[in-house]
């Protein structure tokens, strides 16, 4: 018996910890907060300013280049819509757009 105990308490040890880690949205409420602290924003200023930043994307994903799978995406998509197509012709464009190298 006094052997089971110690797993199991280390594996309560280990799930109990992963719920203090704090999440990216976390860290952007702390950072934002911090800043409209900073700037000593009251009441709607504050709501606003905080809404925004909330809202930011951080600078790595901002400056993230697309693959060339997702350039090719974009492209095919483009055409489709300026051609109007809809369905079943837009899923066979979309198809052939794609297979092109």
């Amino acid at each position: 018996m006094k052997m089971l105990r110690i797993p199991l308490l280390i594996m309560g040890v280990l799930i109990c910890s992963q719920g203090f880690a704090a999440t990216a949205q976390q860290n952007k409420m702390t950072t934002c907060n911090a800043e409209a602290t900073a700037k000593t924003l009251k009441g709607d200023e504050r709501k606003t300013f905080m809404s925004t930043c909330l809202k930011a994307a951080p600078a790595a994903e901002a400056a993230k280049p697309m693959t060339p799978q997702q350039e090719k995406m974009k492209t095919c998509n483009a055409t489709a819509t300026t051609q109007a197509l809809k369905g079943d012709a837009r899923k066979t464009f979309m198809s052939d757009c794609l297979k092109k190298t």
